[in-house]
């Protein structure tokens, strides 16, 4: 579970927009972006580069 200070604090680092915690896939997903960076062992990793791109069906 991500702390609720955390996410509000958090924002996508390519758009600033807001993110959504997935926790099924333990990802924050940004919409804006297209673009889901995954949560390890709690830690969110805010990386463009290790991010995952959206399908063009997957919704929140």
């Amino acid at each position: 579970m991500i702390d609720p200070v955390l996410l509000d604090l958090l924002v996508c680092p390519v758009c600033k927009g807001n993110l959504i915690w997935k926790e099924e896939q333990q990802e924050l997903v940004c919409l804006e972006s297209k673009l889901a960076y995954p949560v390890r062992d709690g830690l969110p990793v805010m990386l463009e580069s290790e991010a995952r791109k959206l399908g063009e069906q997957e919704s929140v």
